[in-house]
């Protein structure tokens, strides 16, 4: 656990996750997989972490979205959300699955979008089909 709190903290760690912890037959406690993101604004520390990553499962619309530092999560239905305020997108996405929609994505432009954000946004949920 040591091991685990040092890394969260010397690495800028979000999150650490080990999923699954297992125990061998022989008794040996195991991580068989494991995952850790790191902290956005922390990434000029952490450069060798940052050019390990694995960006061939990233969604092409969320790496579009980074790109103009947008929040952006696909979800596949057919409603788009453009909101401001991570509090404001989860209570659309309620009401939407309230009355029987499906949100295509979280998109949250935050407090401070200025027009190529909010252009680049907008463009975001017009160029997906499934909106």
């Amino acid at each position: 656990m040591k091991n685990i709190y040092d890394c969260f903290v010397d690495r800028d760690c979000d999150m650490i996750e080990i999923n699954p912890l297992i125990t061998t037959k022989d008794g040996k406690v195991m991580c068989a997989d494991s995952k850790l993101t790191i902290d956005d604004n922390a990434v000029f520390r952490q450069k060798d972490l940052a050019q390990a990553e694995d960006k061939t499962q990233v969604n092409a619309k969320e790496s579009q979205a980074k790109e103009f530092d947008l929040n952006y999560i696909h979800i596949g239905g057919n409603i788009g959300c453009l909101v401001n305020g991570a509090g404001l997108a989860m209570s659309t996405m309620d009401i939407i699955k309230l009355y029987g929609g499906e949100p295509a994505n979280f998109l949250d432009v935050g407090g401070s979008a200025d027009g190529d954000q909010m252009t680049e946004a907008i463009k975001l949920l017009n160029n997906d089909d499934e909106v």
